[in-house]
């Protein structure tokens, strides 16, 4: 008799090359600490998708591609351009590439998916 997969979906996230989990990406930020607190996922084509964690204090600076942010965990203030936004989990922000941004007076389980795609220098 085979055995009975107690995780199934657990175990399609290791299997299938299309569907990446947050813990996978945690696993692999480990205890890493400020802006190393990332791991990308997938690449392809001009996108990539990856985990943020950071750790205390955001220190990213501008990027070259658009950017979303999709918040999985936590709460805290985003400021963009000089605009501040409270933020909470199922919270999608947006950032077009060249705009100063970050994540202040985060709680500490903050998490978030950070994709970025398209052309240097942004779509708009």
């Amino acid at each position: 008799m085979a055995a009975v997969n107690d995780h199934p979906r657990q175990e399609q996230a290791m299997t299938q090359p299309f569907l990446f989990s947050a813990a996978s990406a945690l696993s692999a930020i480990g205890d890493r600490t400020g802006i190393n607190r990332f791991e990308y996922m997938i690449r392809h084509g001009s996108m990539k998708a990856g985990l943020y964690a950071p750790h205390r204090r955001d220190e990213q600076g501008t990027h070259k591609q658009d950017e979303l942010y999709v918040v999985l965990t936590g709460t805290g203030i985003f400021t963009k351009s000089g605009v501040e936004v409270a933020f909470s989990p199922g919270d999608l922000i947006f950032v077009e590439a060249g705009a100063d941004h970050r994540f202040v007076d985060f709680s500490n389980d903050f998490t978030c998916w950070a994709l970025f795609w398209g052309p240097e220098g942004g779509e708009g």
